[in-house]
């Protein structure tokens, strides 16, 4: 679940991870309260298990050892701030008197604040002639959100500050006004600029007017009390109709245990309220809705409700089976190690800790990172060529619909709260195998930086099936598909999503999102049409998860095409037919002319081929190099047309593929305050195709993933990674003169003869022995090792003294 509130100051950037003395098992813990429940937090916890190095050696590997060492190529354009350079963007803004800006720990709602101070990416048109070596090193500017309330019209202002460092007389801030989809001078409006207000006034008042309602229907309160065991929860976006401000609220049951159950305890009442405008008094109730019945007033409401024969719905109550505990009775044998996975070379890739660049047999890429998108990959190379100069995640929508005004006007743009402030540290042999190695992400966050730990992991894996095969009576031969992942977890609200980009020996690059986390459930009345009957009370909402990536394909230089390659059911005749026609099948070739026609789904039956290539670059045969994107997992478009709900806000939502002319003004598909103005939003993804020719251009391609997700009983606790999970493959094509995955030594092919093997060709492997026991132990003794983040204040900021805490996860 998501709230309407301010959105806390963002600076992101990746670190290298810190090494402290290990805990034992038995360590001492505390608990700490977060707004999730209690997490244990052991004493002295160190930050991390691996330290990345620039001196480590790749001699003598063991079990699970670090990444080797390799230097960048150049530096990374795209890394976040140093320390030192977010506390002195942070000292230079505080410094304008113009701006008016008040400390985040102080400032209220009537006070203006910074929001986000992190790395402005640079355009592309500047970083490609550097990357090529004909150009220099773009400027750094930094991209700051200023939290503007000290008006009757509050906004959300993107300004520029810059160039840096950070020189008197010579750094300007300007209007961050890039997108060009309108004239927005960098602003939108902040409707939740009143959240407390909100509550005090109107909310918390009028849940205290049918206080004698709630006590009878669910012996409980919504007071704004430290004992209120029933709370409020509002929709969003925010109703944006006829210049008035409306939303929905519904009471739900607080969570009686330690987890994260609210999500789950909807309570089936209903109201509706108009909160325009920055007055209290001008707010207002709207009216009342409670089992499919609409009364205008609370009286209205009042007087049903005491009246003989009101019908009182039954309620949804907290317990064991919305827990993720263990529960039921234990599986055979299943107390018993489970099978893991091991390095027994120790890595066998090489990371540039400081320029965050990564080197795996032949590929190689740089890591970047944001507030609102989390992992970002730059420069994607394979066998020395760019294939993708960008590829990362834009947006996440998750649109509900159910009979209740609460889930039918409900749809979650997450950008809005961020990937990057939720991307928690990872559980070590769970989210990835025990021998991964780490990266850290931090942000900025009133005036401090937090760092969360082991938040982004690197690894390689085995598949659990070959990548190539063959048998015959005489020899089989087989390959070991071994790949490499970059992974980061965010857990925004009750949803936790898992982001994985992954490498493949035969030149193939993976996208992959699963989803897992409480459920948002609806009230079970009269939502036969919307969802399954699930538990008690509570009927599954049925929701489409949509999430937009970008890929910014440059294959052999940034003159590109998209064709498409159809399968399609024809008659002919041949010269060999004696004159009969044979019902059979043939390729339908054509290419996307303009941004007109280029809007489209994957063909039904997956009979179509979409193909990004470069005309002219063919291989020896004439046939044209390319990468053809294909879906590795069911991918999702908007069910709902013209969504009532985000009207203008997701635009990028309606297709599974949509290709644009690459543009420095058209940087991402969304903006993370779209939800503020859903009718006229600072990017309106409609506006970015304007009849431009594709044909050997820049081209950008918006690729959505997504699941159309009706819970289900085994969606309770949680939904599952194992089926909620899609994923695309950009795949080689005519790419190469045959397949790459040849080279790897990791094959074997066995000769045989009347019933024996004749000969064994291991092609110069070589089998490595680590001492699994103690790689066992080690996994146990990582678990004890789960920190929070580092926080380091930026403003005041003493760069002799940065690390001033450990702290819970927030």
């Amino acid at each position: 679940m998501k709230f309407h509130t301010a959105l806390s100051a963002l600076c992101f950037s990746i670190i290298p991870i810190l090494v402290h003395s290990a805990p034992a098992p038995e360590a001492k813990a505390t608990w700490v309260k977060s707004g999730r429940g209690h997490r244990v937090i052991p004493h002295d916890s160190r930050q991390a298990k691996r330290q990345y190095s620039n001196n480590t050696s790749p001699e003598a590997p063991v079990c699970g050892d670090t990444a080797a060492a390799v230097t960048a190529p150049i530096p990374n354009v795209w890394e976040g701030f140093t320390d030192q350079e977010a506390a002195s963007v942070a000292y230079w803004l505080f410094e304008q008197s113009n701006l008016n800006l008040t400390t985040s720990e102080k400032a209220e709602e009537w006070d203006n604040s910074v929001l986000l101070v992190e790395l402005q990416r640079p355009n592309k048109t500047d970083v490609v002639a550097y990357l090529d070596g004909s150009g220099p090193a773009p400027d750094r500017y930094a991209h700051v959100v200023l939290n503007i309330r000290a008006t009757e019209e509050p906004y959300y202002a993107d300004i520029l500050v810059g160039p840096l460092p950070i020189v008197a007389n010579v750094t300007k801030w300007q209007p961050l006004d890039y997108y060009h989809t309108r004239k927005t001078e960098g602003r939108v409006r902040n409707l939740g600029a009143n959240d407390d207000t909100l509550y005090e006034k109107l909310l918390y008042p009028t849940s205290a007017s049918i206080k004698d309602i709630t006590l009878e229907l669910w012996n409980g309160t919504a007071l704004g009390h430290d004992n209120d065991t029933i709370t409020m929860w509002g929709i969003d976006p925010m109703g944006q109709e006829d210049d008035r401000i409306t939303s929905w609220y519904m009471f739900v049951h607080k969570s009686a245990t330690d987890f994260d159950t609210t999500s789950i305890l909807s309570l089936g009442l209903y109201f509706l309220v108009d909160q325009t405008g920055r007055d209290p008094s001008q707010w207002k109730l709207i009216g009342w809705f409670y089992n499919d019945i609409w009364y205008d007033s609370t009286e209205a409401f009042k007087d049903a409700f005491f009246s003989p024969g009101f019908v009182k719905l039954p309620i949804n109550i907290d317990g064991p089976w919305a827990t993720t505990d263990q529960s039921g009775p234990v599986l055979p044998m299943d107390t018993l190690s489970p099978p893991m996975a091991i390095a027994p070379a120790g890595s066998r890739y090489s990371v540039d800790v400081n320029e965050k660049y990564v080197e795996w047999m032949d590929f190689s890429f740089y890591v970047g990172f944001s507030r609102d998108t989390g992992l970002t990959l730059y420069d994607i190379k394979y066998k020395g060529d760019r294939i993708i100069y960008e590829l990362g995640l834009q947006e996440a929508l998750a649109h509900y619909a159910g009979a209740d005004p609460y889930q039918s006007g409900t749809a979650y743009l997450d950008s809005y709260y961020g990937f990057g402030p939720y991307a928690f540290q990872l559980v070590e042999g769970y989210d990835c195998p025990a021998y991964a190695t780490y990266l850290n992400s931090s942000f900025y966050v009133s005036e401090t930086t937090h760092t969360h730990v082991n938040s982004i992991c690197l690894f390689e894996f085995d598949a659990d099936y070959p990548q190539q095969r063959h048998s015959t009576t005489s020899y089989v031969s087989a390959t070991k598909n071994t790949y490499f992942s970059l992974r980061s977890v965010s857990t925004i609200g009750n949803y936790d999503y898992m982001f994985t980009y992954s490498f493949y020996q035969d030149g193939t690059v993976g996208v992959d999102v699963r989803a897992s986390g409480y459920i948002q459930g609806a009230y079970y009345a009269n939502n036969e049409d919307y969802g399954w009957h699930i538990h008690d009370a509570l009927s599954g909402s049925m929701h489409d998860h949509v999430l937009n990536f970008k890929a910014d394909f440059d294959i052999l230089g940034t003159a590109n095409t998209v064709q498409l390659v159809k399968n399609v059911a024809t008659t002919e005749t041949y010269p060999w037919s004696q004159g009969k026609p044979r019902n059979t099948m043939k390729l339908q070739k054509s290419f996307i002319e303009s941004e007109d026609e280029s809007r489209i789904n994957f063909g039904e039956n997956a009979l179509t081929q979409v193909i990004i290539v470069n005309q002219n670059e063919t291989n020896k045969y004439g046939e044209k190099r390319g990468y053809r994107i294909l879906p590795s997992s069911g991918t999702a478009h908007l069910t709902i047309q013209n969504s009532s709900t985000t009207v203008n806000s997701a635009n990028w939502a309606g297709y599974d593929l949509q290709f644009t002319k690459q543009k420095d003004t058209e940087l991402t598909s969304s903006h993370p305050y779209n939800s503020q103005d859903v009718n006229d939003p600072p990017i309106n993804f409609d506006r970015f195709f304007d009849g431009e020719s594709l044909v050997q251009e820049d081209l950008v391609a918006w690729i959505n993933l997504g699941m159309h997700h009706i819970p289900h009983t085994g969606d309770l606790p949680n939904t599952v990674f194992t089926t909620a999970h899609s994923g695309v493959q950009f795949m080689p094509l005519n790419y190469l003169l045959g397949d790459a995955s040849r080279q790897t030594v990791n094959q074997v092919r066995i000769n045989y003869d009347a019933g024996r093997a004749t000969g064994v060709e291991t092609f110069g492997q070589k089998t490595d022995i680590c001492p699994l026991n103690n790689e066992i132990a080690d996994v146990n003794q990582e678990l004890w090792e789960y920190v929070g983040d580092v926080v380091v204040r930026k403003y005041p900021y003493d760069p002799n003294h940065p690390f001033e805490e450990v702290l819970g996860v927030d």
